[in-house]
């Protein structure tokens, strides 16, 4: 008789791990406390799904910051491009954009996610929806409540793929970290990663400003320059660049209560050459009259700009150029993790195996955001979910 393997979790993670298992002729039983599976995923490709990054994976394989080491492996193991010929082996192509990143032909997710899960249905995979993990018994077999009630799945091994504590609403809401520290799982503690950061806008730029958009800038934080884009929010700053400090930001404001972030308006210029442009507007010209004829700067430019600098310091052109290179954004706090894009912290990696298996449960292995790695918006995140999947799988197979 072939192994039996219970998956809990119908993310990315756990749904590669099902086919990898299935496609090996093990039995798969896949569980989720939804009411669908991949309800993440398809969030993920409501703006056109990012599946992974065209960039050569000696630096693709840099962005996993802190976890490169031990993640780094896995990621070589099953790597973008065989993450984008699973997707054409469903019946997907994807392309890559301007910026790098590789999508589905059609953008969005709901295609994949079907075509999928049409493979797993072939390979006999079965998925149960509407059933919670809520623990191991003592031979650590999974408990489920389903339906109709409480029950103990019979199986030879288990894989967890029960996501961060991003976006409960999606599924994932982090409870798993407690019923796993009991049994002497090491956890990091969760975190939000990928996040907004929060500012006390006043209410004129936040009332009028609230969504507008913020394109070819550059913020700074601690020496370390990121251009990209941002979204002022009614909170703060929401966007890839603001994401793509938020390790450095977590941790200072979780040490001094808060941190200064720059905002350059205007990365591609230098400041002279900005000044240069303001002279010959005029002086008789109001500031937000010269930013809009001399730099093509509109919106909320003028009101960023009084955020950080009183009006008289924004007279002269040296002085308002100095000013368009560098706004001081003092950031208060992270967004909560309910409203973060995915999770920092989770599994430690000396709590896990080489084919991630806990020590402190053998016949348990985990995979996904449950495990202590993060990284940025990008394709990234969906890369090592994946891999780790992939991962997860190969060791219950033995070849890890």
């Amino acid at each position: 008789m072939s192994q039996s393997i219970s998956i809990i979790g119908g993310g990315p993670a756990g749904l590669i791990a099902a086919q990898r298992l299935a496609e090996a002729g093990r039995r798969v039983t896949v569980y989720d406390r939804m009411p669908t599976v991949g309800r993440k995923f398809l969030m993920a490709g409501r703006g056109g799904l990012n599946l992974t990054h065209s960039e050569p994976l000696d630096r693709f394989v840099t962005r996993y910051g802190a976890a490169q080491g031990w993640i780094e492996p896995l990621i070589r193991a099953f790597a973008p491009d065989d993450l984008q010929a699973w997707s054409h082996n469903l019946g997907v192509p994807t392309f890559v954009g301007s910026s790098g990143r590789v999508f589905p032909q059609s953008l969005k997710a709901s295609p994949l996610l079907r075509a999928w899960l049409g493979r797993l249905a072939q390979l006999g995979v079965e998925i149960h929806t509407r059933h919670d993990w809520i623990g191991l018994t003592d031979d650590r077999r999974p408990m489920l409540r389903g339906p109709e009630g409480e029950f103990e799945a019979q199986a030879d091994a288990t894989i967890l793929a029960l996501g961060g504590a991003s976006w409960p609403r999606l599924g994932g809401d982090g409870g798993w970290a407690p019923i796993l520290a009991t049994r002497g799982v090491d956890i990091a503690p969760l975190l939000p990663a990928n996040a907004g950061v929060e500012i006390a806008w006043s209410p004129h730029l936040r009332d009028r400003f609230a969504g507008a958009p913020l394109k070819r800038i550059a913020l700074t934080f601690a020496g370390r320059t990121v251009r990209g884009e941002a979204l002022i929010a009614a909170t703060g700053l929401e966007g890839g660049a603001v994401y793509a400090l938020g390790p450095g930001l977590r941790e200072a404001i979780a040490r001094d209560g808060g941190a200064m972030l720059t905002l350059d308006l205007r990365p591609d210029m230098k400041t002279a050459e900005i000044a240069d442009r303001l002279d010959r507007t005029g002086s008789s010209d109001s500031a937000p009259n010269r930013l809009r004829r001399a730099l093509s700067l509109t919106g909320p430019a003028y009101s960023l700009l009084r955020e950080g600098f009183p009006p008289e310091a924004l007279a002269a052109p040296e002085a308002l150029a100095a000013a368009i290179k560098a706004i001081p954004l003092r950031i208060t706090g992270l967004r909560p993790l309910d409203r973060a894009i995915s999770t920092a912290g989770g599994i430690r990696l000396d709590a896990l195996t080489p084919s991630l298996e806990l020590k402190a449960l053998p016949g348990v292995s985990a995979c996904g955001e449950m495990l202590d790695w993060e990284a940025p918006t990008g394709g990234y995140l969906l890369q090592g979910c994946f891999a780790t999947g992939v991962a997860a799988a190969r060791g219950l197979l033995g070849h890890a």
